[in-house]
């Protein structure tokens, strides 16, 4: 068994799908109608077959309440793993993103967080 969609929930998925293509530079695999909304999926670009991020809409009040509360109390929604965390701290510092935490030596690891603009903090880290 392995893990092929995660879901990530955003207030916005028009503006999710730019700021993870565009700032993040994940790549949209999968963009179908689905009513209203989407199934908007994007993978890593060195991982075309590799876990999907579902940017999944937050319009259950459930979703709304849990991506508010875990924001509020800054709790990130997901982990994504890099080789440099300094080096992808600057390059996303130059394209605007906003850190809520500096990267930061916890034990072996470093880890930085960030704000999406979508609702949700995301964690990085480089592992040692």
């Amino acid at each position: 068994m392995k893990v092929i969609v995660t879901s990530l929930f955003v207030n916005d998925q028009a503006k999710a799908l730019t700021f993870y293509s565009e700032i993040l530079g994940f790549t949209k695999k999968n963009d179908v109608p689905a009513g209203e909304y989407r199934w908007l999926t994007l993978v890593s670009p060195d991982e075309q077959g590799g876990t999907e991020i579902l940017l999944e809409p937050n319009i259950h009040p459930a979703a709304k309440d849990y991506q508010t509360r875990i924001f509020s109390e800054g709790i990130p929604a997901t982990m994504f793993g890099v080789a440099d965390i300094h080096q992808e701290y600057n390059q996303l510092k130059k394209k605007g993103v906003v850190f809520t935490m500096e990267p930061t030596k916890v034990g072996e690891n470093t880890i930085a967080v960030f704000d999406d603009t979508c609702g949700n903090l995301i964690q990085l880290l480089q592992q040692q």
